[in-house]
Order: C-alpha cells, then structure tokens, then sequence
C-alpha cells in the first residue's frame, strides 16, 4: 500500500473538496445575504465543474511536465483562491469568480493522483487504493456539512470561509517536503498544449470507454443534484433548520465515505468493476425516487436512511469509477483519468442547472427526481452490457 501518496493525496482531496461544497452548505445564507434564490448555488457549482473540464483536460500534459505534487499544490492554490474570493467579493460577481477560481486547478486533483499512486499500486488492491483516495470527496463534503454551519452562526458565511485559508496553505506548503523524490519522473520537455490536449479523447474509440463515460457524466449529474439542492430543499419543503438540514447533508458524506473503499474491495474481489458501477446506478434510482417525495409530513429518521442510501451509491462510485477509467487507459492511465475527470466534472456542470430549471417547471422536486432515476436506470443497464474488447496499453 502506498501509504504516503495515498495519505498525502486524500488530504488535497479532501481540502479541495470541502471548499467546493461550502457554497451548497451555506446557500441558504448566502441567498439570505445576497438576495438571490438559493438554486442559484446549483449554477455556480456547474460552473466550476465547466471550469474543471478544461484543466482536467489540460493536467495530464502539466503532470508530466511538473510532476504531480506540483500540481497538486497547484489545486490547494486555487482551492484558496477560491475561498478568498467568495468571502471577500463582491455579490454574485464575487461567487462566480471565487468557482472559476476553483475550477482551474479542481480538474488537476485526480489525474495527478492517480499519476502519483498507480506506479506504487499493487493490481490486487488497485481499486480499493483508488476508492481510499476519493474518500477525500465525500470526506470534504462532511467537513463542510458539520463544521461551516455552526461557523456561519457565529461569525458569518463569509468569515467560515476565510477559515479554511489555513489548513489549505498549510498543506500546500508540506507538499513541497516530498516534491523532489515524487516528482523525479517529470519531463520538463513535456508541450502541456496544443495537440496533447485532446488526446485523452482519442480513448473514446474503445467502446467499453465511452460506455463507463455515459454513465460517468449520468452518475456524476445526479450526485451534484443531491448535494447542490439537498440544503435548499430540507429548508424550504421539509422545514428543517440549517443545522438539521446540515446534519443531513453530512449523514449523506459520511454514508459516502465509509461505503467507498468497500465498493473497491468488492470490485476486487467479488465483481467486476463495471459490475459494480451498475450495482450503484440501481440505488441511484431508488434514493432518487424517495428524495422527489421529501414534504412537510417525512420525519428526520426517514429522512437520514434515505440519505445513507443515497450516500452509499451517488456518493460512493467515484473510486471504482476512476480506477475503471485508470484500468482501461492501461499505459495512458493520466490521459484517461484526465478524460474521466472531464466526463465527471461535465455531468457536474450540464445536469445541476437543468435540474433546477426543471424544478420551476414542474412545481416542485418529484418530477425532476424520476427522470433522474430513469436516467440512472439506463446507465445501469449500459454499464452490465457485456463487452469483449480490451484495455488500451
């Protein structure tokens, strides 16, 4: 087991993430603040997966050419941007520009850990090692589920967001102790644009890809759905409290965290991963169905078992999906995960508006939440179609 690596890059996972998933923690505040409907948080996190899609495409050329802790400190960079300027802005203009800011280095996070940690993975725990790393997604999440909420009661949004500068930087500094010996396969001859960058999309070609990415882009729409609107629909049709609703949102994170490294250990040894995959888009629908019912009458209990399930399958494929994407991509593994990356955050950035727009169109959650669940139906179904063709490399 890579225990460093691993160790070092769950925790830029993490740190990354919790900044991404402050705005939907604290919309209800910042739409309060601000004046603005809280959906609006749904279009600022697509945008910064919009963002994303571009430096998830560009970061296999910048992996190689400086080495993936430099890019990793590249991310907690723009992760500290990021929160400088949503709290320290200007209204909307300052959120929009505090996620472009965090766009341009989020989409680097995975490629260059996976660059970082497939060469010290043994094959056997490949994608339980990959699952341990994206803990730091849902991880992140519940760092912001239960610490801003209480941070935003004492010292406003804005302040709860200047607190997270400090373990940001920090970490930002300790990774250049391990740069030089980490980084030592860097090729600083490496053209980070031009034709390298649509490279990745050249894997396309190999069905089982663009399979794994249709349900990738179906997955990660849907997971950005429940997280974005979660807050705003606990508060406002159910009637919780922001700490409630918070508690609930990290129930969801936890559920996520803890299921993620079991689905690589199952993925190891009991399916296949695509298998695997199909197994969550099943939940995905379930959850889904459930949440579009949420009223005024559902008590906090039901609530909380519908958000572990929902955490266990939205929250919980991401590791077996990009060890999936690693897998296939065979000696191109940062290109693919670099492809991944950009399916993922593209989910992330084309269905949360939809969704909310379809939302004021239908009168309310339900309707929005069953074509979410056919979609994830038919992922499901698209991921347990056999295939015979091999990986690339």
């Amino acid at each position: 087991m890579p225990v460093w690596p691993l160790l070092a890059t769950l925790a830029v996972q993490t740190l990354a993430t919790m900044a991404l998933y402050s705005l939907p923690t604290v919309a209800p505040e910042i739409a309060k603040d601000l004046h603005v409907p809280g959906t609006l948080i749904g279009s600022l996190v697509a945008t910064a997966y919009g963002v994303g899609i571009l430096s998830a495409l560009v970061s296999p050329g910048v992996v190689r050419k400086y080495g993936g802790v430099r890019t990793t400190q590249a991310v907690l960079l723009a992760a500290a941007g990021m929160l400088l300027l949503a709290a320290l802005g200007s209204g909307v203009t300052g959120l929009a520009l505090s996620v472009i800011a965090l766009g341009i280095g989020y989409g680097a996070a995975a490629p260059a850990s996976t660059h970082l940690l497939v060469p010290q993975t043994p094959q056997p725990v490949f994608n339980l090692v990959m699952s341990f790393r994206q803990i730091g997604v849902p991880f992140g999440g519940v760092m912001a589920a239960l610490i801003l909420p209480p941070l935003v009661l004492a010292i406003g949004w804005r302040g709860s967001l200047l607190t997270e500068l400090v373990p940001v930087v920090l970490l930002m500094l300790l990774m250049e102790i391990p740069r030089k010996r980490w980084d030592s396969d860097r090729d600083p001859t490496r053209r980070v644009f031009g034709r390298t960058l649509w490279q990745p999309f050249a894997l396309l070609r190999e069905p089982r890809f663009r399979r794994l990415s249709v349900a990738a882009f179906v997955y990660a729409g849907l997971s950005l759905c429940l997280i974005a609107f979660m807050t705003v629909q606990l508060t406002t049709i159910v009637h919780l409290d922001l700490i409630e609703a918070g508690q609930v949102l990290a129930a969801y994170q936890i559920a996520g965290s803890i299921s993620r490294p079991i689905w690589g250990w199952v993925a190891d040894r009991l399916l296949t991963p695509a298998q695997t995959l199909a197994i969550h888009g099943v939940g995905m629908a379930i959850c889904s169905v459930l949440t579009g019912l949420y009223g005024p009458g559902w008590p906090l209990w039901a609530i909380m078992a519908n958000a572990l399930l929902a955490g266990c399958t939205a929250g919980g494929y991401t590791g077996v999906g990009y060890a999936e994407y690693a897998t296939l991509g065979g000696t191109r593994r940062t290109e693919a995960t670099g492809l991944g990356t950009a399916i993922f955050f593209a989910g992330g950035m084309a269905v949360p508006p939809i969704f909310g727009a379809s939302i004021a169109s239908f009168g309310g959650y339900q309707g929005s939440y069953a074509i979410a669940a056919i979609c994830a139906l038919a992922s499901a179904a698209l991921l347990a179609w056999p295939t015979r063709t091999r990986p690339n490399g």
